[in-house]
């Protein structure tokens, strides 16, 4: 049989009974006041961190608000100068055709415009046989009854403001008293008259174009 002696437990000093109580009030403090200043040191190192990334996050969206806009800006003059480069090149096409027109009516109207001159200074009694043009120059070959119609030819072509001086030349009598001659000139066909018909082309176009 078990015996316990409850009255030697009772009297036992309160010291000794009070040690066998577990001591653990004070370390629990000693912990607690631990971690509130770690957590004050964290909340202290942090809060400047966060107010940090914040404006930053702020400062990066308004950077890329920013960029965006001015993307957009680019975008947009790319297009106005892609239409001012496309309007320039249709310009210079333009022109260009313009240019080849007027030099095809030069090369048309410019050697009847002489051979007209030519024909209306034809005197009687004379009559060519060939004539030579190039870009500057022009020969005559024909033939006269006299010479007297081969000086009056020569007096009258002289007398053209596009023609230069003229050169006679092998004037030589041939069978039945005929004259035979060659004449060799130097011409500048007057532009003037072209000009002023481009200058009003020019200017109908540009109205045309203010009018629109």
């Amino acid at each position: 049989m078990i015996r316990i002696n409850l009255l030697s437990e009772g009297k036992r000093p309160a010291a000794v009974r009070k040690s066998r109580q577990p001591a653990t009030s004070f370390l629990q403090g000693e912990q607690a006041a631990a971690i509130m200043l770690v957590a004050a040191i964290l909340l202290v190192g942090l809060l400047p961190a966060g107010v940090w990334w914040w404006l930053k996050s702020n400062e990066v969206e308004e950077n890329q608000q920013a960029i965006a806009e001015a993307q957009r800006e680019v975008d947009e003059l790319a297009a106005i100068i892609k239409e001012v480069e496309q309007y320039k090149a249709k310009q210079v096409e333009l022109q260009n055709k313009i240019s080849v027109i007027e030099q095809l009516r030069r090369n048309q109207r410019g050697p009847v415009h002489v051979m007209d001159t030519i024909s209306i200074a034809l005197p009687e009694l004379l009559w060519l046989d060939k004539m030579t043009m190039t870009n500057t120059s022009i020969t005559l070959n024909g033939r006269a009854f006299n010479t007297n119609a081969v000086a009056s030819f020569v007096e009258n072509l002289d007398n053209v403001p596009e023609f230069q001086e003229p050169d006679l030349r092998n004037v030589q009598r041939g069978n039945g008293g005929i004259y035979g001659f060659t004449i060799v000139f130097q011409y500048r066909y007057p532009e003037l008259v072209e000009e002023a018909d481009t200058d009003d082309a020019v200017g109908g176009d540009a109205a045309e174009a203010e009018r629109v």
